[in-house]
């Protein structure tokens, strides 16, 4: 693909909790700014990997195909606020990312049953309200390869040239081992903390940041994300691998040479139930 052809950014964003879409913060404006931001600039579709849907299968992955799929309920957000979302799946796009999968040798098989669940609803949602582009769900796959998940990113980069938005759903820090629902519980107040996050975590959190943006788009993203899964606080800040790797997605989708030299941006961030960091990045930018 021509270095200048014009491409779409990606999204890595931290879904993090309902109360997410209306407690006010920088998140919830900067979702709305980038789905303000798609809209404007013709977003043909969305492909999106969230963090909990996985198949156990060596080199299996699933791709939404159901036509009228149910919607989780988003528990901690008022239901004003969701129950009137419309879900808008994309059965032609989805076939279209199972051929360009299965041409990279990735076992990508239709999955006509799948219900639409929180973490890709929170950030779509959060986005564009109850009604979205045409949307297309992908799995991850539960052996937690950095490098396999880097590579279906890099299997639909070609479809950024089209005005696709890629999105991964997942979370900068994400340890539920860790994580004080107390105050959630007790108060519905998900920003409240009486200690910092652990130095670990923050320690973690400063790392993606400096992976993502001191090395934006190209080959050094792909490699650098996958590093971090070795990085010496990684099980601190991610005590399980599922919110992590659709930030490898997304580096694969921005990660060949012609992405060299594309900017990444943390565009917004805040804090939830102390561990958890819910970083929101872009990647390049809408032509």
């Amino acid at each position: 693909m021509a270095a200048s052809q014009p491409l779409a950014p990606t999204l890595f964003l931290s879904h993090g909790t309902a109360a997410l879409l209306q407690e006010r913060s920088l998140v919830k404006d900067y979702w709305k700014h980038l789905g303000k931001e798609a809209l404007d600039h013709g977003v043909k579709g969305i492909i999106i990997m969230g963090a909990h849907w996985n198949v156990n299968e060596p080199n299996r992955i699933h791709v939404a195909m159901n036509a009228k799929p149910d919607c989780m309920p988003l528990v901690g957000a008022d239901p004003a606020i969701w129950n009137k979302f419309e879900a808008n799946p994309d059965l032609t796009t989805g076939r279209r990312v199972i051929d360009m999968l299965r041409a990279e040798g990735i076992d990508a098989q239709a999955d006509t049953k799948f219900n639409w669940m929180i973490d890709t609803l929170i950030p779509l949602v959060g986005l564009f309200g109850c009604k979205t582009p045409p949307v297309t769900i992908v799995s991850q796959n539960a052996y937690w390869d950095p490098f396999f998940h880097s590579r279906m990113g890099a299997s639909l980069r070609p479809l950024r040239a089209e005005g696709y938005l890629l999105i991964g759903s997942g979370g900068g820090t994400h340890n539920l081992y860790r994580t004080e629902w107390k105050y959630s519980l007790g108060f519905r107040d998900v920003f409240a903390m009486e200690a910092p996050p652990d130095p670990e975590t923050l320690e973690f959190r400063q790392a993606l940041e400096d992976v993502m943006c001191r090395t934006g788009g190209g080959p050094e993203l792909r490699r650098g994300m996958a590093r971090l899964m070795m990085h010496p606080y990684f099980r601190d800040a991610h005590g399980t691998d599922e919110h992590y790797v659709s930030a490898c997605f997304i580096a694969g989708a921005t990660g060949e040479p012609e992405d060299r030299k594309t900017p990444a941006v943390l565009g917004a961030e805040c804090w939830e139930l102390r561990s958890q960091c819910e970083s929101q990045f872009i990647i390049g930018a809408w032509p």
